[in-house]
């Protein structure tokens, strides 16, 4: 659908930026634990859980968090230096389904997560409980794992590190994100009518939550997505782009927009966001284009239209180079999934 010229849009907060790209992909929080450990305990997280591969399966891209309720721990990535001291309301966001090791004590040799499963849970549970410890001080989480699309989410994705532990602290924010994360886990443990809703809509704040504090935490002078979303007139071109994708945009029009020069939009867009802003805009629109694909039955020569295109050709030889595979055998593979 495209997005009438609205004066509203003049106006947009920067962050509309972020808003823009979390609307365009449906996020789910396929699988929830609830997972205590006493010290001494040291786990490998990693989607091998039986849930967890049964439910994200076809998932085109994985996200996991957790979220620390009671006690401490040190996590890192497994091929990781970095050591986080993760205390009671911080969360660990783990972006791009690396696996890591969480602990009483980051030297002790991990074991996998899937021995810790209460006897008894089903292979597809929505919910599983984790057990596992000597006995000690406990360490209480919720975890979670969102399916994404990491075609609309890239900007997103590749602007966070592998590893962010980010302090929700002990503040109404965290008092609200525990409640509902509790919810959460008993609208999972009783399996009622709408926990499936219930867990994607915890899903989406939490993650929502997340790359707030996170991009509040960046240096003024950081680089990346997230920085370019913070920049007031940078911000606001990416809001615009990503609120007109359709739209005939121009680096002269924009500039207009944004009341910059065209050259000090064009030097300060790229040296925060990564790449000039038509081709950002260029990229946007494929990777809107590869979720409609995915999702929708409209026919390949009218996404190609949408997108800018003015031949199907062209359009196939452009998210070919972008996505590794034609149109069409990209539509097919969503549809086996």
């Amino acid at each position: 659908m495209v997005i009438g010229r609205d004066p509203a849009i003049l106006s947009r907060n920067p962050m509309d930026a972020l808003s823009d790209v979390l609307k365009s992909v449906r996020l789910e929080g396929a699988v929830y634990l609830n997972a205590e450990f006493t010290a001494p305990w040291s786990i490998r997280g990693e989607c091998n859980v039986p849930g967890v591969r049964a439910k994200l399966a076809d998932a085109e891209h994985v996200v996991f968090f957790h979220f620390l309720l009671e006690g401490r721990c040190e996590a890192r990535l497994v091929d990781g230096t970095q050591v986080f001291d993760v205390g009671p309301g911080d969360l660990i966001l783990i972006p791009q389904n690396d696996n890591h090791l969480l602990a009483s004590d980051i030297r002790l040799a991990p074991i996998p997560t899937s021995p810790m499963i209460a006897p008894g849970t089903p292979p597809d549970a929505d919910f599983i409980q984790l057990r596992h410890g000597g006995g000690g001080e406990a360490t209480r989480f919720v975890c979670g794992y969102l399916a994404v699309s990491r075609s609309v989410c890239r900007p997103l994705l590749d602007a966070l590190p592998r590893m962010v532990c980010i302090p929700i602290g002990d503040g109404p924010a965290s008092a609200m994100l525990r409640e509902l994360l509790q919810v959460g886990v008993r609208e999972s443990s009783e399996l009622r009518p709408g926990a499936e809703s219930m867990l994607a809509k915890l899903s989406e704040f939490m993650f929502v939550e997340a790359l707030r504090r996170y991009a509040e935490t960046l240096p003024p002078q950081g680089k990346g997505w997230l920085a370019g979303v913070r920049d007031p007139q940078i911000g606001k071109a990416l809001g615009l782009l990503h609120g007109e994708p359709a739209r005939a945009w121009t680096v002269d029009e924009l500039a207009r927009e944004v009341a910059l020069s065209r050259s000090a939009l064009a030097e300060r867009f790229a040296a925060l966001v990564g790449e000039p802003p038509i081709q950002y805009l260029h990229r946007w629109r494929l990777a809107l284009a590869a979720q409609a694909l995915r999702t929708g039955r409209e026919a390949i020569v009218r996404v190609a239209e949408r997108s800018g295109y003015e031949s199907e050709a062209a359009f196939s030889r452009a998210f070919k180079r972008e996505f590794g595979s034609p149109p069409a055998a990209w539509r097919k593979a969503g549809a086996r999934s």
